[in-house]
């Protein structure tokens, strides 16, 4: 089953478990979001269209990530006249898993706490990588009391005799 959803100005063809990138949405990662903009519903068999939306039709999907898009380059430049400009632009940006596609007046499974179990786990990881960051740092004093007796073999070096005068 697919939906074409509208957001952001846009329209989308979506299907379960599919992975889109949208214009930016407010959440947090791992949250839950539903799309009430549904222009149409197809089954293979069937297609269900909305004038212009289907009416009590819903699209569910997790946020996966909240980033920015790769930079966009704007160079402007008038020949002759030495007028270069140069602007970039980065677009915020959503990525999303679909959940699921409903019908109207069909229920809703219920949404699954994988998501935000996830994110305590990660969070756990955390204060390991933090703990071993401070055992770097105890190796690095080390590493800088080595760096000195380089310095010092360096400058032992013979140094070239001048080119005699004419």
């Amino acid at each position: 089953m697919y939906a074409v959803l509208r957001t952001g100005g846009k329209q989308y063809r979506v299907s379960a478990n599919d992975v889109i990138t949208v214009e930016k949405l407010p959440g947090e990662e791992g949250g839950f979001i539903e799309f009430g903009d549904v222009l149409m519903i197809g089954d293979g068999k069937a297609t269900t269209l909305g004038t212009p939306l289907l009416e009590g039709a819903l699209v569910t999907a997790t946020i996966l990530e909240q980033g920015r898009a790769d930079k966009i380059l704007v160079f402007k430049k008038k020949r002759r006249q030495n007028y270069r400009r140069m602007h970039g632009h980065r677009q915020s940006e959503t990525v999303l898993r679909i959940n699921e596609v409903l019908l109207p007046g069909a229920e809703r499974k219920p949404q699954k706490a994988a998501a935000k179990a996830k994110a305590p786990a990660a969070t756990a990881k955390a204060p390991a990588e933090t703990a071993k960051a401070p055992a770097a740092k105890e190796k690095s004093p080390a590493a800088k009391e080595k760096a000195p007796a380089a310095k010092a073999k360096a400058p032992a070096a013979k140094a070239k005799a001048p080119a005699a005068k004419k």
